[in-house]
């Protein structure tokens, strides 16, 4: 399920008539005074996938909205969520897979924007003899289960013409996966970025990447809780349009956003730009999301990983496309919309 990631000509002009209004609020009245900012806490994944947060937050962009965010940050979307949902933070950013837990789980969260998704990859070590994705058979692959990895492993499986029962699966943290393939108590894991690039970089030709291009895409979205969106409609309707703002800021600056979001993830910025290209910053809600939703929950259903009595959600009253309607109805694109 591949997303093409070319945009059309005629969004990448209105990001640029839409730049000239971020420039314009640069320069434009004086900000809110701090007593008339809104506050939210945001709970936020520190990784380039949250890339428009942390523009929004490190150009100034929230405040420009009347917006006072304050940001917490954690390893992993499902920390953001669970936060969320415990009472420690009002807003999220997150994977598909948290969502799906919470829905299956019958929690009463708001689904208001998507704003990334970015491809899933398979590493392997050289000496493994790995060039596509059937020669996986036998070979001990690193996954981190509960989260998009699972679901993009055991669909780069099936794709193969294999199961599990076919390879030895190894559950560890993404950061965890590097040192176990370098000391070769796993041959391959299947991560997300910057894990790849990481391993890649440290190294060198003793790994190689897999050609996996399409076989499964993660989201990273925003999520409130319904009483929380009911209770503050502006709020969640600017944190969304700070978004979007940051979104045009880095299509028109992409070296500067490079810069900035290495900075607050610490990475090096030699170490981001290269894969820069593999995240895809777009606020919007459309079918492609829903897609993603119902693979990962149909996942959690055939592999038992959901809560008793769990069936498929029904994500019509999970997202809630009013916030984003309302700051730009162009990018809500569902058929059930």
């Amino acid at each position: 399920m591949h997303w093409n990631t070319v945009r059309p000509i005629a969004a990448i002009a209105g990001y640029a008539s839409l730049c000239c209004l971020v420039i314009g609020l640069a320069i434009g009245p004086d900000r809110a005074s701090a007593a008339e900012l809104l506050k939210a806490r945001l709970a936020q994944n520190l990784g380039p996938i949250s890339g428009l947060a942390i523009v929004a937050k490190s150009k100034g962009i929230f405040e420009k909205h009347g917006l006072d965010i304050t940001v917490s940050n954690f390893t992993s979307g499902k920390q953001c969520l669970d936060t969320v949902i415990g009472g420690g933070a009002d807003i999220a950013t997150t994977a598909e897979a948290p969502v799906t837990a919470s829905a299956m789980a019958n929690q009463p969260i708001a689904f208001v924007a998507g704003m990334e998704y970015s491809d899933l990859k398979t590493l392997v070590a050289a000496k493994a003899g790995v060039k596509t994705k059937a020669d996986l058979r036998g070979k001990r692959i690193g996954f981190t289960a509960g989260t998009g990895s699972e679901v993009y492993t055991a669909t780069l499986l099936k794709s193969a013409g294999l199961t599990s029962k076919d390879v030895t699966l190894v559950n560890l943290r993404p950061q965890e996966m590097l040192p176990a393939l370098a000391a070769g108590s796993i041959d391959a894991f299947d991560t997300w970025e910057p894990h790849v690039a990481n391993a890649k970089k440290a190294l060198g030709e003793a790994v190689a990447e897999v050609n996996t291009k399409g076989t499964y895409s993660e989201t990273f979205n925003i999520v409130v809780m319904r009483s929380y969106l009911d209770a503050n409609p502006a709020l969640v309707e600017k944190f969304i349009a700070a978004l979007i703002d940051a979104e045009v800021w880095m299509t028109a600056h992409p070296d500067e956003a490079i810069t900035a979001v290495a900075d607050a993830v610490g990475m090096k910025r030699d170490e981001l730009a290269p894969i820069w290209p593999d995240y895809v910053y777009r606020v919007r809600l459309d079918d492609r999301l829903i897609e993603i939703l119902k693979t990962h929950s149909a996942w959690r259903l055939e592999s038992g990983n959901h809560p008793p009595g769990a069936a498929m959600p029904d994500f019509s009253k999970v997202v809630v496309t009013e916030p984003l309607k309302k700051v730009d109805p162009a990018r809500v694109t569902l058929s059930w919309k």
